[in-house]
C-alpha cells in the first residue's frame, strides 16, 4: 500500500472548500447505438421484431452503482475521465451485460451517503460500490458514527435486494491526527467488509495517494492519470465479481 502521507492541511483546506455538487448519474455502459433493426433483412416481419429484441437485451443488463464522494463524481474533471466511467468504458468494450451508474457526490460524508441512499437505490444495484468515508476522516469525526453510517448504508442496500455484491473501498488518512485514529480508520473498511460479507478493495488510492504528479494542485484528487490508476486498483477486484456473475445470472 501507499505509506506516503499528503500534507494534511492541504487536505483540509480541499475538504473545507468543497460545496455539494450536483449528483452525478450517468449510464455509461448502454447497448451499442447499433441495433440489429438497423439490417437490412428479406422479411419484414422479422425486421419489425429486432428492435423489441435489442429493447429486451437492454432491459437485462445488470446494474453496477458507485456510491461514494469527489473521488466518484471526478472533482476538478470531465466525468468522463472519472474511474467509474472508465470501469464503464472496460465492460462495454469486453461487451459484459452490464451499465454503470455513478452516484458520486463532491463533498459527501457517511451521513450524507446515509440520508440520500434511499432515493439513489430507486435505481437497483446488482453490484454496489461503497466509497465513502474518507471525508470523515480528513475531518476527525467520530468513527462509531462512521462505522454506523456505513453499515445503515449496506443494510439499506441489502434490504433492497438482498442478492446485491457489495464492494468497499478502503481508505487511509495523514496521522496527523494521531497513530490511534489513522489505524482505526484504516482497519474500519476491512472489519465492515467481514462482517457483511463484503468485498474490500484494500486501499483505492494505491499507488496514487501522495504523489503530487498523480494528483491535482490541490494534493487530495487525482488528475486523468490518477483516475486510470485508481480505475485499474477497482478492476482488479472487480473483474472476478463480475466474471463471476456473468457465469451465474
Amino acid at each position: 500500500m501507499q505509506k506516503k502521507a499528503m500534507p494534511y492541511l492541504r487536505w483540509r483546506q480541499v475538504v473545507s472548500g468543497l460545496t455539494g455538487a450536483a449528483l452525478v448519474c450517468t449510464l455509461l455502459a448502454g447497448c451499442n447505438s447499433k441495433s440489429s433493426g438497423d439490417a437490412e433483412t428479406a422479411s419484414g416481419e422479422k425486421q419489425a421484431s429486432a428492435p423489441a429484441a435489442t429493447s429486451s437485451a437492454a432491459v437485462a443488463k445488470k446494474v453496477i452503482v458507485f456510491y461514494g464522494n469527489s473521488l466518484a463524481a471526478g472533482y476538478g474533471l470531465d466525468p468522463s475521465q472519472a474511474f467509474p466511467a472508465l470501469i464503464g468504458k472496460r465492460i462495454d468494450s469486453l461487451g459484459l451485460p452490464y451499465k454503470v451508474v455513478n452516484a458520486g457526490l463532491s463533498g459527501e460524508t457517511s451521513a450524507g451517503g446515509k440520508s440520500r441512499i434511499s432515493w439513489v437505490l430507486r435505481q437497483s444495484a446488482d453490484i454496489f460500490v461503497l466509497e465513502l468515508g474518507g471525508n470523515d476522516g480528513l475531518r476527525g469525526l467520530p468513527l462509531s458514527s462512521t462505522r454506523e453510517n456505513l453499515q445503515a448504508i449496506m443494510d439499506t442496500v441489502r434490504h433492497k435486494n438482498p442478492e446485491t455484491t457489495i464492494v468497499i473501498a478502503g481508505m487511509q488518512i495523514p496521522p496527523n491526527l494521531g497513530t490511534t485514529y489513522t489505524k482505526e480508520f484504516r482497519e474500519l473498511f476491512k472489519q465492515l467488509a467481514d462482517k457483511n460479507n463484503a468485498i474490500l478493495i484494500p486501499f483505492l488510492l494505491e499507488g496514487v495517494g501522495g504523489i503530487p504528479r498523480l494528483n491535482q494542485a490541490d494534493g487530495i484528487h487525482p488528475t486523468a492519470e490518477g483516475h486510470r490508476m485508481v480505475a485499474e486498483n477497482v478492476w482488479k477486484v472487480l473483474e472476478p465479481v463480475v466474471r463471476k456473475a456473468e457465469t451465474n445470472p
